[in-house]
């Protein structure tokens, strides 16, 4: 969590800050890579102790073997970039055969002051995770799946801005300081509540918070039978409506389930859509049967393609079954529940696979329309424009969909580097994808693109092995062929980086 990365040290002239990945000389900041920083964190936070080359390596190359002659290299430009300390010696002093130290005096100043995040022109809201207050540990997913269903209500409500759930949910089991969280995400009010399930009741306490004044703006408790939790989530939704903008127009009805053990499989499902393509055979086991106790229940069908969608991403590249079977799941999904903004948005995505560009562009507007909330929508736009060649219009998406899901899944930063890198922001696009949040994905390919493109050869190559590592088939051909581009310029700038990286044909 951003917030709680906590302590910044100043030491001469600079000042660095570990959780912002910054160093600055004077208030001006020193062009430092991601490796240097981390390498100058792991110093700086340890100051007169000798750290040996094993620490240092496993603090800026996690979990990957590299040659020492790396750590060698980055503590030379280190020192270059540095310069003497007051007295012309050395900040970071070589122990022989051991490691390395750091001699300057080190002052901590607390807390990063991040710049807080301008609040949007109309009421802007997150939901914090619902806590399970019943002792089965098992509704915690009840509990989760509360709090998402209550961000999809809100975010369709076109008056009001509201945070992703990947972002709400970050939160989860965190000591709340409401202010603090507020802060951090960017808005003003936030809701807060916990749910008990237990012998077909179910139990809901919810508040509203402004987070500027402290004050409770509507609180409520709810008891009823669990078949009418989908009527109590309609219900906090209008309450909340009711309250930051005053009676409004309820927004088109939702395709609810019918069956609540193929909701709970949805929402398990859910959590395993990231991830890896273990869990990905687990999440297609629990989709399948929730389709087939509950045949009309659009979100199973929209999360279903996803995953028959990241089967094939997760397998080096789209089969035709796989990619028709996708395509079909997302046109029932929509069919089933059109006023659904993540089934369009899915099926928009996987037309524009299709090369039915026409038609994936009003899916992307539809989606948008009824849901300008939706932070994956953007994200999923920005890598379609992007490669379309409009790379200024998806920079501009990606940067709404951070806005709206300031601490996202993984494939933002993928989106956003290979934006970065269409727009020749290659240094930018570097420290993007070197990030923590993204770095072990498929995104290393646009890793390699953008160190080759900077001349940094040697750094492209290593980033290209680890790469076939976890894509052994894949080849810039197949790539080239199957991404939805529109623009032979913007398609040729990719390869060319490919190429230069060392990318198999």
């Amino acid at each position: 969590m951003r917030r709680m990365l906590g302590s910044r040290f100043a030491f001469g002239p600079f000042v660095l800050d570990p959780g912002a990945g910054t160093l600055l000389r004077n208030d001006d900041p020193v062009a430092v890579g991601y490796r240097g920083l981390k390498l100058l964190a792991a110093l700086v936070g340890r100051p007169g102790e000798i750290l040996s080359k094993a620490e240092l390596m496993d603090a800026a190359w996690p979990g990957t073997a590299v040659e020492e002659g790396n750590l060698t290299v980055q503590i030379a430009q280190l020192r270059k970039l540095l310069g003497p300390t007051a007295n012309g010696g050395e900040w970071i002093a070589t122990v022989p055969r051991v490691g390395y130290r750091f001699t300057g005096l080190i002052e901590h100043l607390g807390g990063a002051k991040r710049k807080p995040l301008p609040l949007p022109d109309k009421p802007s809201i997150a939901v914090l995770p619902f806590v399970n207050v019943s002792n089965d540990p098992e509704q915690e997913f009840f509990a989760d799946g509360l709090t998402e269903d209550l961000i999809t209500d809100l975010s369709r409500i076109s008056g009001l801005f509201v945070i992703a759930r990947n972002s709400a949910l970050a939160y989860k089991g965190k000591a709340m300081d409401v202010r603090g969280i507020a802060e951090d995400l960017g808005v003003r009010y936030l809701l807060e509540g916990s749910a008990r399930r237990a012998a077909g009741r179910v139990r809901i306490n919810a508040q509203l918070v402004d987070a500027v004044s402290g004050d409770h703006l509507w609180a409520e408790r709810f008891d009823r039978s669990l078949d009418d939790i989908f009527a109590v989530q309609d219900e906090v939704t209008g309450k909340i409506v009711e309250a930051l903008l005053g009676r409004l127009r309820a927004p088109p009805p939702r395709n609810r389930p019918k069956n609540l053990e193929a909701y709970d499989l949805c929402v398990r499902a859910r959590k395993l859509m990231d991830d890896s393509p273990q869990t990905a055979r687990e999440a297609h086991l629990m989709l399948t049967r929730a389709v087939s106790l509950d045949p009309e229940y659009a979100e199973a069908y929209r999360w279903l393609a996803v995953n028959h969608w990241m089967g094939w991403v997760h397998s080096g590249g789209p089969t035709e079954a796989a990619r028709s079977d996708a395509l079909e799941l997302a046109r029932k999904a929509v069919t089933l529940d059109p006023n659904d903004a993540g089934c369009r948005w899915i099926l928009a995505y996987l037309l524009a696979y299709e090369r039915s560009f026409a038609e994936a562009d009003a899916e992307f507007a539809k989606a948008i329309e009824l849901d300008p909330n939706e932070a994956d929508t953007w994200a999923a736009l920005s890598d379609i424009t992007v490669l379309a060649g409009r790379v200024e219009e998806g920079l501009e998406h990606i940067r709404k969909a951070f806005r709206l899901n300031p601490l996202p899944a993984s494939w933002y930063y993928l989106t956003l580097g290979q934006a970065q890198y269409a727009a020749g922001e290659y240094e930018a696009a570097v420290e993007t994808l070197r990030r923590e949040e993204t770095y072990r994905t498929s995104s290393r390919r646009f890793l390699a693109a953008s160190l080759a493109q900077l001349g940094r050869l040697d750094e492209a190559r290593a980033e290209v092995e680890l790469f076939l590592v976890g894509n052994p088939h894949f080849t810039t051909h197949h790539w080239a062929t199957t991404e939805p581009f529109r623009d032979a310029a913007t398609l040729e700038h990719f390869v060319d980086g490919y190429r230069k990286a060392g990318l198999p044909e």
